[in-house]
């Protein structure tokens, strides 16, 4: 069986090719052509020895996620649907900002946490992704971005682990994906612009402050206990106080200074102003010393079974006001891609019909896979 060397990061791909006899810059080189240029062809490496090109095709491979549909919303959003086989799909949004080029990445096919407020954990859970499937996603984007926009430049400089999945419970896989977003030698991203958005598995927030430090995002949802065990069932395991503890211990290895708390707005049952005020009890009084944090508020992205609606705005603003004039840092996160059900809490509520719609598209119209870098071309 060959290798992908989308699996490795850089180290793990300098050990592959002392296993084929070669120099460590050799795998440096191949680093830089299948991430910084986006190659998916051995033949493309230039300045690679011609054994080594030769040599390649038999014992390993570039292999990116086939795209099974792909969306572009009116507001520049695009979402990704790829395959990964076994009837299972995920995806991917690319956000365009003036000032950044964020993609949202999946970590699971579906996810074991559910949340009730979040379509993905309705799906259900069907499996971890591999790092390669994890960088396939930035690997695709990035290189097709740079051919649609027809630019040499960087389009995506932000990378949030918030798709399908929860990131910490797929540990092994996505630290290795972290540190080759990391590498000047692939993506070169800041650990400042990198962020894990985790549901609170305490242990793993833990590790991740010493194998591979970037920013976090906790997705909170709830002021106390009994509130939050009903909408993120991870806290029956790890309740708020032991989350928070793990949020004081991060913050010394953070690249940031503060943790960012995810509160998804839900009309009538986290919304209203007490709930405010209980947490800047928790955020301020937690430990004796509080969690330097900021607030993010999501509105709900309603979806069939949820049993919930969405704040209105005017409860929306009311809330971040109570927070804000207490001197936490908040903001309401701008709702995007609506039109293509691509906004947060809103990836694969209807993945499973859409992968199987897209598998009888492809197999009438005998579609082939085609690299990223020439997916404009189609």
């Amino acid at each position: 069986m060959t290798a992908n060397l989308l699996d490795f990061d850089l180290e793990g791909l300098a050990a592959f090719c002392e296993q084929l006899g070669e120099k460590r810059f050799r795998a440096v080189q191949l680093f830089r052509w299948i991430h910084q240029k986006g190659a998916s062809r051995f033949d493309e490496m230039s300045d690679l020895a011609k054994s080594l090109r030769e040599k390649l095709p038999s014992v390993c491979t570039i292999t990116g996620l086939p795209v099974l549909t792909r969306q572009d919303s009116a507001d520049g959003t695009i979402k990704w649907l790829f395959d990964v086989g076994g009837g299972n799909a995920v995806e991917t949004v690319f956000i365009p900002e003036d000032d950044r080029g964020t993609l949202c990445v999946s970590s699971q096919a579906g996810c074991a946490v559910g949340c009730r407020f979040c379509s993905t954990g309705h799906q259900g859970f069907s499996r971890n992704l591999t790092t390669g499937e994890i960088l396939a996603q930035l690997w695709h984007a990035e290189h097709f971005l740079r051919a649609h926009l027809k630019t040499s430049e960087r389009v995506i400089t932000n990378v949030v682990m918030m798709g399908m999945g929860e990131p910490l419970q797929n540990y092994g896989a996505l630290v290795p994906a972290l540190r080759v977003m990391l590498d000047d030698h692939g993506y070169g991203l800041s650990r400042r612009r990198v962020t894990v958005s985790t549901s609170g598995v305490v242990p793993m927030i833990d590790r991740l402050a010493q194998d591979c430090p970037v920013a976090l995002a906790v997705s909170l949802h709830a002021p106390n206990d009994a509130l939050r065990d009903n909408l993120v069932p991870i806290n029956r395991k790890y309740p708020i106080a032991e989350l928070l503890d793990a949020c004081l211990r991060y913050l010394p290895a953070a690249p940031r200074d503060f943790i960012t708390f995810e509160y998804c707005m839900l009309d009538g049952v986290n919304d209203q102003p007490e709930h405010a005020r209980q947490l800047l009890d928790l955020v301020k009084r937690h430990a004796g010393r509080g969690v330097p944090c900021k607030f993010n508020l999501i509105p709900f992205n309603p979806f069939p079974d949820s049993g919930l609606r969405c704040s209105s705005r005017a409860t929306v603003l009311a809330f971040g006001k109570i927070l804000s004039d207490a001197g936490v840092v908040t903001t309401v996160r701008k709702t995007r891609g609506d039109d293509i059900d691509a906004a947060c809490g809103q990836l694969a509520g209807d993945v499973v019909d859409r992968t199987q719609a897209a598998r009888r598209m492809a197999q009438a119209r005998t579609v082939r896979f085609v690299p990223p870098v020439k997916e404009n071309q189609a």
